[in-house]
Parts: C-alpha cells; sequence; structure tokens
C-alpha cells in the first residue's frame, strides 16, 4: 500500500517536505536510490580530488587539468546516454531559455566565485560534509543571493537579464541529422577529455602522502 503525503504550507519545513515529495513522485526512483546516487557520486568525486581548492584555483590558473579532463569526459559521455535514454522515453529534460545578458553576467560571477572559493555547486557540498568552514560560509552567501535573486527578480533583475532567445538545442539546428549530431558532439567532446594532457596541483597535505617518486616537489629537487 503506497502512503502519498501532499504537504501544504510556505513555512520552512512545509517547503523542505515538499521537496523530497516531489522527488518521490517524479518517477526517478526511491529516496534511498537516490540516496545511493548521491553517495557514489560523492565517491568520485572525492576520488578524483576535484573537492580539492587546488583542483579548482589550479584550473584556473592553467595549472591543474583534472577538472576540464573529468568535465569534457562527463559531457561527452552524458551527452549520448541522455539524449538517447530520452528518445526511449526513460528520461526526459527541461530546456531553459538562452538570455545572453543573463547568461553573461551570471558566467561571470560564477566563475570569479568559483576562482575564489575553489568551489562548484557539485563540489561544494561534498567539502561542506568534510568539515569546510569556509565552503559553508559560502553556501550560505549563495543562499541568500539566491534570495535576493527571487525576492527582486522582477523589480530588477529581469529587466537586466535581456531578451529570451527560446528553447534552443544544438540537435535543433540540424533537422533530419539529430542522431548523428549528438553522437559527434558526444564522441569529439570525450576525445579532447583524453587529449588533455594530465597536470596535477598537489596541496601540502596531500604530497605527504604521495610516494616519494610521484611528488612532483622531489621531482625537481632530483633534478
Amino acid at each position: 500500500m503506497d502512503i502519498r503525503v501532499v504537504t501544504e504550507g510556505d513555512d520552512f519545513a512545509s517547503r523542505l517536505a515538499q521537496m523530497f515529495e516531489n522527488v518521490i513522485h517524479q518517477g526517478h526512483g526511491s529516496l534511498a536510490l537516490v540516496f545511493l546516487i548521491g553517495i557514489i557520486f560523492g565517491g568520485i568525486i572525492q576520488y578524483t580530488r576535484v573537492d580539492k581548492f587546488e583542483k579548482i584555483a589550479g584550473f584556473a590558473m592553467l595549472k591543474d587539468t583534472i577538472v576540464p579532463k573529468m568535465l569534457f569526459l562527463t559531457v561527452g559521455l552524458t551527452s549520448i546516454g541522455l539524449y538517447f535514454m530520452i528518445e526511449a522515453g526513460w528520461a526526459h529534460y527541461h530546456v531553459k531559455p538562452v538570455i545572453w545578458q543573463g547568461l553573461l553576467v551570471g558566467g561571470t560571477l560564477f566563475g570569479i566565485s568559483m576562482a575564489i572559493m575553489g568551489k562548484c555547486p557539485g563540489t561544494g557540498p561534498v567539502s561542506i560534509a568534510e568539515g569546510r568552514i569556509d565552503v559553508l560560509v559560502g553556501a550560505i552567501g549563495g543562499l541568500f543571493g539566491g534570495l535576493v535573486f527571487t525576492v527582486y527578480y522582477d523589480d530588477f533583475f529581469k529587466p537586466l537579464m535581456g531578451e529570451s532567445l527560446g528553447k534552443l538545442t544544438l540537435p535543433e539546428f540540424f533537422p533530419g541529422h539529430e542522431h548523428l549530431v549528438v553522437l559527434i558532439f558526444g564522441v569529439v567532446v570525450s576525445l579532447i577529455a583524453i587529449l588533455i594532457p594530465k597536470i596535477e596541483m598537489f596541496d601540502e597535505a596531500d604530497m605527504k602522502q604521495l610516494p616519494d617518486e610521484q611528488r612532483p616537489d622531489m621531482k625537481q629537487t632530483k633534478h
């Protein structure tokens, strides 16, 4: 017997309950499955160390390539997998409209914030779970920024964002060749990830855990 609880109200507790109900009834699986996927995602983040400040900051300074390698490979594989899952009716997505002014302003702020914090929305929660207070402060600031954006959206932010160009996707520009376009895009982006040279920047705590022959500072000393 399925028990469906529909929570009403705009207070914090009700909104939190509605969030879980939304996940449960969207057909993505049980909360246990979503939780398991989250654990796997967190494990991958920690294994690749992209939750480290040095990874994002090193990417911004072109001294570490782990983040772009991971991003390109993820985008390439996901583009192919998600597209054909949608075609088969196993998944769906919500295309957002293209608003150039909003994208430029938002992308600039997003990039500056990533360089300062050394985190992104995906790696931030992992760092918070590890006890990083600085990232927690940044997350609280992000929530406050979202609140300001929501409250003043109609009066200030909407005019600032400019005109919408509609909901566009890459396959739409090649009618009749959608499947081929997705395959080519996914393969090319995945190949870029493989061809990008592997360069890593380590902090002192990480280097202490590496064998001497793998430590960049020891290699430089030997030379």
